[in-house]
Protein backbone atom coordinates (compact mmCIF):
# COMPACT_ATOMS: atom_id res chain seq x y z
CA UNK A 1 0.00 0.00 0.00
CA UNK A 2 1.25 3.33 -1.11
CA UNK A 3 2.07 6.38 1.18
CA UNK A 4 -0.77 8.30 -0.10
CA UNK A 5 -3.31 5.30 0.20
CA UNK A 6 -2.04 4.71 3.52
CA UNK A 7 -2.74 8.66 4.59
CA UNK A 8 -6.19 7.93 2.92
CA UNK A 9 -7.07 4.98 4.85
CA UNK A 10 -6.09 6.84 8.07
CA UNK A 11 -8.63 9.69 7.36
CA UNK A 12 -11.44 7.53 7.11
CA UNK A 13 -10.29 5.32 10.13
CA UNK A 14 -10.24 9.02 12.11
CA UNK A 15 -13.55 9.83 10.28
CA UNK A 16 -15.19 6.91 11.24
CA UNK A 17 -14.35 7.02 15.02
CA UNK A 18 -14.74 11.03 15.17
CA UNK A 19 -17.99 10.30 13.98
CA UNK A 20 -21.00 9.61 16.92
CA UNK A 21 -21.51 5.69 17.75
CA UNK A 22 -25.32 6.25 17.73
CA UNK A 23 -25.49 7.77 14.57
CA UNK A 24 -23.47 5.27 12.60
CA UNK A 25 -25.13 2.53 14.06
CA UNK A 26 -28.36 4.32 12.94
CA UNK A 27 -26.81 4.33 9.54
CA UNK A 28 -26.14 0.68 9.80
CA UNK A 29 -29.34 0.46 10.96
CA UNK A 30 -31.39 2.35 7.67
CA UNK A 31 -28.55 0.32 5.34
CA UNK A 32 -29.69 -3.37 6.49
CA UNK A 33 -33.12 -2.28 6.20
CA UNK A 34 -33.10 -1.18 2.42
CA UNK A 35 -30.99 -4.22 1.46
CA UNK A 36 -33.14 -6.68 2.99
CA UNK A 37 -36.19 -4.92 1.19
CA UNK A 38 -34.28 -4.84 -2.07
CA UNK A 39 -32.31 -8.29 -2.33
CA UNK A 40 -33.98 -10.20 0.46
CA UNK A 41 -31.65 -13.25 1.53
CA UNK A 42 -29.34 -11.97 -1.78
CA UNK A 43 -26.32 -11.15 -0.03
CA UNK A 44 -25.15 -14.44 1.46
CA UNK A 45 -22.46 -13.05 3.56
CA UNK A 46 -23.74 -10.06 5.38
CA UNK A 47 -25.61 -12.14 8.01
CA UNK A 48 -21.97 -13.20 9.07
CA UNK A 49 -21.27 -9.94 10.12
CA UNK A 50 -24.25 -10.05 12.72
CA UNK A 51 -22.98 -13.35 13.74
CA UNK A 52 -19.58 -12.55 14.30
CA UNK A 53 -20.43 -9.22 16.31
CA UNK A 54 -23.23 -10.94 18.43
CA UNK A 55 -20.69 -14.30 18.62
CA UNK A 56 -17.41 -11.67 19.94
CA UNK A 57 -20.10 -10.00 22.59
CA UNK A 58 -20.88 -13.42 23.99
CA UNK A 59 -17.23 -14.76 23.91
CA UNK A 60 -15.79 -11.76 25.86
CA UNK A 61 -18.89 -10.74 28.04
CA UNK A 62 -18.30 -14.15 30.84
CA UNK A 63 -14.20 -12.67 30.83
CA UNK A 64 -14.93 -8.78 31.56
CA UNK A 65 -17.48 -9.92 34.59
CA UNK A 66 -15.05 -12.02 36.34
CA UNK A 67 -12.09 -9.89 35.89
CA UNK A 68 -13.86 -7.01 36.65
CA UNK A 69 -15.25 -8.25 39.81
CA UNK A 70 -12.23 -9.99 41.10
CA UNK A 71 -9.71 -6.81 40.18
CA UNK A 72 -12.41 -4.00 41.96
CA UNK A 73 -12.88 -7.32 45.35
CA UNK A 74 -8.67 -7.50 45.25
CA UNK A 75 -8.15 -3.33 44.81
CA UNK A 76 -11.10 -2.38 47.81
CA UNK A 77 -9.78 -0.08 50.70
CA UNK A 78 -12.97 -0.77 52.27
CA UNK A 79 -16.10 -2.71 53.08
CA UNK A 80 -18.49 -3.45 51.12
CA UNK A 81 -21.34 -1.04 53.14
CA UNK A 82 -25.31 -0.10 53.48
CA UNK A 83 -24.82 1.05 49.90
CA UNK A 84 -24.69 -1.68 48.25
CA UNK A 85 -27.54 -3.60 50.41
CA UNK A 86 -29.56 -0.57 49.30
CA UNK A 87 -28.70 -1.45 45.68
CA UNK A 88 -29.29 -5.02 46.12
CA UNK A 89 -32.59 -4.53 47.39
CA UNK A 90 -33.40 -1.68 44.74
CA UNK A 91 -32.70 -4.51 42.52
CA UNK A 92 -34.63 -6.54 43.53
CA UNK A 93 -37.92 -4.53 44.73
CA UNK A 94 -37.97 -3.22 40.91
CA UNK A 95 -37.66 -6.51 39.17
CA UNK A 96 -40.51 -7.26 41.39
CA UNK A 97 -42.64 -4.32 40.64
CA UNK A 98 -41.65 -4.75 37.30
CA UNK A 99 -43.79 -7.97 36.82
CA UNK A 100 -46.75 -6.64 38.86
CA UNK A 101 -46.69 -3.87 35.99
CA UNK A 102 -46.89 -6.36 33.19
CA UNK A 103 -49.57 -7.85 35.41
CA UNK A 104 -51.81 -4.88 35.20
CA UNK A 105 -50.93 -3.89 31.99
CA UNK A 106 -52.05 -7.25 31.01
CA UNK A 107 -55.65 -7.00 32.17
CA UNK A 108 -56.14 -3.65 31.25
CA UNK A 109 -54.98 -4.87 27.32
CA UNK A 110 -55.35 -8.45 26.99
CA UNK A 111 -53.60 -9.91 24.18
CA UNK A 112 -53.77 -13.18 21.85
CA UNK A 113 -50.88 -14.48 19.57
CA UNK A 114 -50.62 -16.82 16.62
CA UNK A 115 -49.36 -20.60 17.84
CA UNK A 116 -48.04 -22.74 15.09
CA UNK A 117 -44.74 -23.82 15.20
CA UNK A 118 -43.01 -25.00 18.75
CA UNK A 119 -39.91 -24.40 19.42
CA UNK A 120 -37.28 -26.45 20.90
CA UNK A 121 -34.50 -26.17 23.74
CA UNK A 122 -32.57 -28.85 25.98
CA UNK A 123 -33.64 -27.95 28.99
CA UNK A 124 -36.87 -26.53 30.25
CA UNK A 125 -37.80 -25.64 34.09
CA UNK A 126 -41.10 -27.26 35.03
CA UNK A 127 -41.49 -25.10 38.35
CA UNK A 128 -40.36 -22.53 40.78
CA UNK A 129 -38.52 -25.12 43.18
CA UNK A 130 -36.96 -26.33 39.82
CA UNK A 131 -35.75 -22.66 38.94
CA UNK A 132 -34.18 -22.11 42.58
CA UNK A 133 -32.41 -25.73 42.53
CA UNK A 134 -31.14 -24.56 39.30
CA UNK A 135 -29.95 -21.42 40.46
CA UNK A 136 -28.18 -22.56 43.60
CA UNK A 137 -26.51 -25.24 41.31
CA UNK A 138 -25.14 -22.71 39.04
CA UNK A 139 -23.44 -20.83 41.40
CA UNK A 140 -21.15 -23.56 42.71
CA UNK A 141 -20.31 -24.51 38.91
CA UNK A 142 -17.15 -25.66 37.90
CA UNK A 143 -15.59 -21.84 37.32
CA UNK A 144 -14.12 -22.40 33.87
CA UNK A 145 -17.31 -24.40 33.09
CA UNK A 146 -19.16 -21.15 34.40
CA UNK A 147 -17.13 -18.87 32.00
CA UNK A 148 -17.52 -21.52 28.94
CA UNK A 149 -21.48 -21.54 29.51
CA UNK A 150 -22.05 -17.92 30.20
CA UNK A 151 -23.34 -19.00 33.46
CA UNK A 152 -23.15 -15.46 34.99
CA UNK A 153 -24.40 -16.23 38.28
CA UNK A 154 -21.76 -18.75 38.76
CA UNK A 155 -18.69 -16.39 38.00
CA UNK A 156 -20.19 -14.12 40.18
CA UNK A 157 -19.22 -16.09 42.93
CA UNK A 158 -16.12 -17.39 41.85
CA UNK A 159 -14.82 -13.75 40.92
CA UNK A 160 -15.94 -12.82 44.26
CA UNK A 161 -13.85 -15.63 45.94
CA UNK A 162 -10.96 -15.21 44.28
CA UNK A 163 -10.79 -11.43 44.51
CA UNK A 164 -12.09 -11.80 48.10
CA UNK A 165 -8.59 -14.27 48.11
CA UNK A 166 -6.11 -11.77 46.32
CA UNK A 167 -6.87 -9.17 48.45
CA UNK A 168 -5.78 -10.42 51.33
CA UNK A 169 -2.27 -12.13 49.80
CA UNK A 170 -1.35 -10.55 46.78
CA UNK A 171 1.13 -8.10 46.98
CA UNK A 172 0.83 -4.43 45.36
CA UNK A 173 1.91 -5.90 42.38
CA UNK A 174 -0.28 -8.59 41.61
CA UNK A 175 -3.26 -6.60 42.58
CA UNK A 176 -2.24 -3.89 39.86
CA UNK A 177 -1.31 -7.28 37.38
CA UNK A 178 -5.04 -7.86 38.00
CA UNK A 179 -6.05 -4.24 37.58
CA UNK A 180 -4.18 -4.25 33.87
CA UNK A 181 -6.45 -7.06 32.99
CA UNK A 182 -9.70 -6.10 33.64
CA UNK A 183 -8.40 -2.17 31.93
CA UNK A 184 -7.05 -4.13 28.90
CA UNK A 185 -10.76 -6.53 28.51
CA UNK A 186 -12.64 -3.56 28.98
CA UNK A 187 -10.93 -1.90 26.13
CA UNK A 188 -11.07 -4.73 23.75
CA UNK A 189 -15.00 -5.18 24.68
CA UNK A 190 -14.50 -0.80 24.11
CA UNK A 191 -13.14 -1.72 20.39
CA UNK A 192 -15.85 -4.93 19.65
CA UNK A 193 -18.28 -2.43 20.60
CA UNK A 194 -16.98 0.38 17.76
CA UNK A 195 -17.72 -2.20 15.33
CA UNK A 196 -21.25 -2.51 16.06
CA UNK A 197 -22.61 -0.75 13.15
CA UNK A 198 -20.92 -3.59 10.61
CA UNK A 199 -22.37 -6.09 13.46
CA UNK A 200 -26.03 -4.58 14.08
CA UNK A 201 -26.07 -3.99 9.74
CA UNK A 202 -25.76 -7.64 9.37
CA UNK A 203 -28.35 -8.21 12.12
CA UNK A 204 -31.14 -5.97 10.75
CA UNK A 205 -30.14 -7.64 7.05
CA UNK A 206 -31.23 -11.31 8.55
CA UNK A 207 -34.13 -10.33 10.57
CA UNK A 208 -35.47 -8.20 7.89
CA UNK A 209 -34.96 -10.75 5.17
CA UNK A 210 -36.84 -13.22 7.40
CA UNK A 211 -39.28 -11.84 8.72
CA UNK A 212 -40.03 -8.99 6.91
CA UNK A 213 -42.06 -6.60 8.42
CA UNK A 214 -43.92 -8.97 10.12
CA UNK A 215 -43.30 -8.99 13.34
CA UNK A 216 -44.65 -5.17 13.41
CA UNK A 217 -47.90 -6.47 12.08
CA UNK A 218 -49.05 -9.88 13.28
CA UNK A 219 -47.14 -9.17 16.45
CA UNK A 220 -47.52 -5.49 16.39
CA UNK A 221 -49.92 -5.41 19.52
CA UNK A 222 -47.84 -7.64 21.81
CA UNK A 223 -44.33 -6.20 21.08
CA UNK A 224 -46.58 -2.59 21.84
CA UNK A 225 -47.97 -3.69 25.58
CA UNK A 226 -44.22 -5.37 26.35
CA UNK A 227 -42.72 -2.09 25.30
CA UNK A 228 -45.12 0.09 27.16
CA UNK A 229 -44.72 -1.74 30.27
CA UNK A 230 -40.64 -1.34 29.97
CA UNK A 231 -41.42 2.26 29.45
CA UNK A 232 -43.81 2.46 32.04
CA UNK A 233 -40.87 0.39 34.28
CA UNK A 234 -38.20 2.94 33.55
CA UNK A 235 -39.93 6.23 33.35
CA UNK A 236 -42.66 6.11 35.88
CA UNK A 237 -41.77 3.02 38.21
CA UNK A 238 -38.08 4.10 38.85
CA UNK A 239 -38.86 7.60 39.00
CA UNK A 240 -40.78 6.91 41.96
CA UNK A 241 -38.40 5.08 43.60
CA UNK A 242 -35.55 7.03 42.74
CA UNK A 243 -38.00 10.57 43.85
CA UNK A 244 -38.82 8.37 47.61
CA UNK A 245 -35.32 7.74 47.79
CA UNK A 246 -33.97 10.73 47.22
CA UNK A 247 -36.70 13.46 47.72
CA UNK A 248 -36.25 15.14 44.70
CA UNK A 249 -37.24 15.18 40.81
CA UNK A 250 -35.41 12.04 39.55
CA UNK A 251 -35.47 12.70 35.95
CA UNK A 252 -32.25 14.38 35.73
CA UNK A 253 -30.45 11.09 36.96
CA UNK A 254 -32.61 8.76 35.11
CA UNK A 255 -32.95 10.94 31.81
CA UNK A 256 -29.09 10.87 31.60
CA UNK A 257 -28.82 7.69 32.00
CA UNK A 258 -31.15 6.42 29.87
CA UNK A 259 -28.81 8.47 27.26
CA UNK A 260 -25.52 7.32 28.51
CA UNK A 261 -26.37 3.73 29.30
CA UNK A 262 -29.39 2.45 27.61
CA UNK A 263 -29.05 3.98 23.87
CA UNK A 264 -25.78 1.89 23.72
CA UNK A 265 -27.13 -0.98 25.53
CA UNK A 266 -30.23 -0.90 23.15
CA UNK A 267 -27.93 -1.30 20.33
CA UNK A 268 -25.60 -4.29 21.59
CA UNK A 269 -28.45 -6.02 23.44
CA UNK A 270 -25.95 -7.13 26.21
CA UNK A 271 -26.27 -6.22 30.26
CA UNK A 272 -22.71 -7.99 30.76
CA UNK A 273 -20.89 -6.37 27.29
CA UNK A 274 -22.23 -2.77 28.23
CA UNK A 275 -20.78 -3.18 31.96
CA UNK A 276 -17.54 -0.76 30.70
CA UNK A 277 -19.81 2.31 29.55
CA UNK A 278 -21.91 1.75 32.57
CA UNK A 279 -18.40 1.67 34.51
CA UNK A 280 -17.71 4.73 33.14
CA UNK A 281 -20.96 6.88 33.67
CA UNK A 282 -20.32 6.31 37.16
CA UNK A 283 -17.32 7.78 37.51
CA UNK A 284 -18.96 10.52 35.80
CA UNK A 285 -21.69 10.39 38.45
CA UNK A 286 -19.15 10.95 41.17
CA UNK A 287 -19.44 7.32 42.56
CA UNK A 288 -17.36 5.59 44.94
CA UNK A 289 -15.21 3.24 42.46
CA UNK A 290 -15.29 0.04 45.68
CA UNK A 291 -18.98 0.09 45.36
CA UNK A 292 -20.40 0.56 41.75
CA UNK A 293 -17.12 -1.65 40.50
CA UNK A 294 -19.04 -4.55 42.12
CA UNK A 295 -22.74 -3.21 41.99
CA UNK A 296 -22.70 -2.88 38.53
CA UNK A 297 -21.74 -6.36 37.30
CA UNK A 298 -24.09 -7.44 39.98
CA UNK A 299 -26.27 -5.77 38.45
CA UNK A 300 -25.89 -7.00 34.82
CA UNK A 301 -26.84 -10.34 36.47
CA UNK A 302 -29.83 -9.80 39.07
CA UNK A 303 -31.46 -6.58 37.79
CA UNK A 304 -34.13 -8.30 35.20
CA UNK A 305 -36.90 -5.45 35.43
CA UNK A 306 -36.82 -6.22 31.72
CA UNK A 307 -36.78 -10.14 31.76
CA UNK A 308 -39.69 -9.92 34.19
CA UNK A 309 -41.75 -8.04 32.35
CA UNK A 310 -41.65 -10.16 29.38
CA UNK A 311 -42.05 -13.52 31.04
CA UNK A 312 -45.39 -12.02 32.90
CA UNK A 313 -46.79 -10.51 29.53
CA UNK A 314 -46.17 -13.47 27.58
CA UNK A 315 -47.37 -16.03 29.61
CA UNK A 316 -50.48 -14.43 30.32
CA UNK A 317 -51.11 -13.55 26.62
CA UNK A 318 -50.89 -17.52 26.01
CA UNK A 319 -53.02 -17.86 28.72
CA UNK A 320 -55.54 -15.82 27.23
CA UNK A 321 -55.32 -17.02 23.54
CA UNK A 322 -56.37 -20.25 25.45
CA UNK A 323 -59.29 -19.08 27.12
CA UNK A 324 -57.52 -19.60 30.89
CA UNK A 325 -59.56 -17.53 33.52
CA UNK A 326 -56.39 -15.80 35.76
CA UNK A 327 -57.44 -14.59 38.80
CA UNK A 328 -55.53 -11.73 40.86
CA UNK A 329 -54.19 -14.12 43.82
CA UNK A 330 -52.99 -16.35 40.92
CA UNK A 331 -51.51 -13.83 39.12
CA UNK A 332 -49.80 -12.31 42.34
CA UNK A 333 -47.45 -15.80 42.91
CA UNK A 334 -46.43 -14.97 38.51
CA UNK A 335 -45.16 -11.89 39.41
CA UNK A 336 -43.15 -13.42 42.50
CA UNK A 337 -42.13 -16.52 40.10
CA UNK A 338 -41.37 -14.22 37.21
CA UNK A 339 -39.19 -12.00 39.28
CA UNK A 340 -37.13 -15.06 41.07
CA UNK A 341 -36.63 -16.21 37.56
CA UNK A 342 -35.72 -13.16 35.95
CA UNK A 343 -32.60 -12.99 38.54
CA UNK A 344 -31.54 -16.11 37.54
CA UNK A 345 -32.17 -16.10 33.97
CA UNK A 346 -28.68 -15.51 33.07
CA UNK A 347 -28.06 -18.80 34.04
CA UNK A 348 -30.49 -20.74 31.73
CA UNK A 349 -29.29 -21.61 28.36
CA UNK A 350 -31.31 -19.24 26.15
CA UNK A 351 -32.01 -16.37 28.81
CA UNK A 352 -35.64 -14.99 30.23
CA UNK A 353 -37.45 -16.62 27.04
CA UNK A 354 -36.65 -20.39 27.95
CA UNK A 355 -38.33 -19.47 31.52
CA UNK A 356 -41.93 -18.56 29.91
CA UNK A 357 -43.25 -22.36 30.22
CA UNK A 358 -42.15 -22.77 33.55
CA UNK A 359 -44.31 -19.82 34.47
CA UNK A 360 -47.01 -21.03 31.98
CA UNK A 361 -47.12 -24.68 34.07
CA UNK A 362 -48.92 -22.43 36.97
CA UNK A 363 -51.88 -22.44 34.85
CA UNK A 364 -51.34 -25.98 33.67
CA UNK A 365 -50.75 -25.01 29.95
CA UNK A 366 -48.75 -27.84 28.25
CA UNK A 367 -45.12 -27.45 27.51
CA UNK A 368 -46.01 -28.17 23.73
CA UNK A 369 -47.99 -24.67 23.50
CA UNK A 370 -45.74 -22.96 25.89
CA UNK A 371 -42.24 -23.77 23.74
CA UNK A 372 -45.00 -21.85 20.81
CA UNK A 373 -44.61 -18.94 22.95
CA UNK A 374 -41.15 -18.81 23.33
CA UNK A 375 -40.99 -18.80 19.84
CA UNK A 376 -43.18 -16.08 19.68
CA UNK A 377 -41.02 -14.77 21.56
CA UNK A 378 -37.22 -15.07 19.47
CA UNK A 379 -39.89 -13.61 16.44
CA UNK A 380 -40.32 -10.21 17.99
CA UNK A 381 -36.60 -10.33 20.04
CA UNK A 382 -34.97 -7.64 17.99
CA UNK A 383 -36.99 -5.14 19.34
CA UNK A 384 -37.69 -6.64 22.52
CA UNK A 385 -34.60 -8.14 23.91
CA UNK A 386 -33.23 -4.25 23.12
CA UNK A 387 -35.46 -2.78 24.73
CA UNK A 388 -35.45 -5.00 27.50
CA UNK A 389 -31.78 -4.84 27.88
CA UNK A 390 -32.01 -0.95 27.84
CA UNK A 391 -34.59 -0.80 30.74
CA UNK A 392 -31.53 -3.35 32.60
CA UNK A 393 -28.42 -1.87 32.25
CA UNK A 394 -29.29 1.72 32.55
CA UNK A 395 -31.55 0.45 35.54
CA UNK A 396 -27.72 -0.90 36.99
CA UNK A 397 -26.17 3.25 37.15
CA UNK A 398 -29.38 4.64 38.33
CA UNK A 399 -29.69 2.32 41.13
CA UNK A 400 -25.99 2.29 42.05
CA UNK A 401 -26.57 6.14 41.99
CA UNK A 402 -29.70 6.11 44.52
CA UNK A 403 -27.81 4.23 46.82
CA UNK A 404 -24.93 6.40 46.96
CA UNK A 405 -26.98 10.12 46.35
CA UNK A 406 -28.91 8.66 49.51
CA UNK A 407 -25.78 8.44 51.52
CA UNK A 408 -24.58 11.49 50.55
CA UNK A 409 -27.96 13.36 51.53
CA UNK A 410 -27.69 11.74 55.11
CA UNK A 411 -23.96 13.18 55.38
CA UNK A 412 -25.14 16.85 54.32
CA UNK A 413 -23.70 16.21 50.99
CA UNK A 414 -25.17 18.28 47.87
CA UNK A 415 -25.79 16.71 45.19
CA UNK A 416 -24.20 16.80 41.55
CA UNK A 417 -25.14 20.17 39.99
CA UNK A 418 -26.99 17.98 36.84
CA UNK A 419 -29.79 17.11 39.39
CA UNK A 420 -30.52 20.60 40.43
CA UNK A 421 -33.21 22.83 38.32
CA UNK A 422 -31.56 25.59 37.14
CA UNK A 423 -32.87 28.03 39.63
CA UNK A 424 -31.40 25.95 42.42
CA UNK A 425 -28.40 26.20 40.83
CA UNK A 426 -28.74 29.57 40.89
CA UNK A 427 -29.73 29.94 44.67
CA UNK A 428 -27.25 27.90 45.77
CA UNK A 429 -24.56 28.97 43.73
CA UNK A 430 -23.38 25.71 41.83
CA UNK A 431 -21.37 26.28 38.66
CA UNK A 432 -20.28 22.46 38.35
CA UNK A 433 -21.50 19.20 38.93
CA UNK A 434 -19.12 18.16 41.80
CA UNK A 435 -17.57 20.87 44.49
CA UNK A 436 -14.04 21.33 44.09
CA UNK A 437 -12.18 19.51 46.62
CA UNK A 438 -8.97 17.50 45.40
CA UNK A 439 -10.70 14.16 44.19
CA UNK A 440 -13.69 15.21 42.49
CA UNK A 441 -11.72 18.08 41.14
CA UNK A 442 -9.20 15.22 39.53
CA UNK A 443 -12.80 13.46 38.65
CA UNK A 444 -14.09 16.48 36.56
CA UNK A 445 -10.54 16.67 34.83
CA UNK A 446 -11.41 13.21 33.49
CA UNK A 447 -14.62 13.72 32.56
CA UNK A 448 -14.39 15.26 28.83
CA UNK A 449 -11.35 12.71 27.92
CA UNK A 450 -13.80 10.13 29.56
CA UNK A 451 -16.70 11.30 27.01
CA UNK A 452 -14.81 11.63 24.35
CA UNK A 453 -13.91 7.70 24.64
CA UNK A 454 -16.71 6.55 24.96
CA UNK A 455 -18.96 7.78 22.30
CA UNK A 456 -15.77 6.83 19.85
Amino acid sequence: MSSGSAKGFKKVIQKYNDTSLILRILIGIIIGAVLALIWPGAISWLPTLGDLFVGALKAIAPVLVFVLVASALAQGTGKLDRRFGTVIFLYMLTTFLAAFVAVVASFMFPQTMVLEEAATADSIPQGIGEVIHNLLMNVIANPFGALANANYIGILFWAAMFGSAMKGIAAEGGKQFMKNVADAVSLIVRWIINLAPFGILGLVYNTVSTNGLAIFTTYGKLLLLLVGCMAFESLIVNGIVAAVALGRNPYPLILRCLRESGITAFFTRSSAANIPINMGLCKRLGLDEDMYSVSIPLGATINMDGAAITITVMTLACAHTMGITVDIPTALILSVIATLGACGASGVAGGSLLLIPMACSLFGIPNDTAMQVVAVGFIIGVVQDSVETMLNSSGDVVFAAIAEYRDWLKQGRRLPGFIYSEKERRQMGITKDFPGDTADAMREQNIAADAELEYK
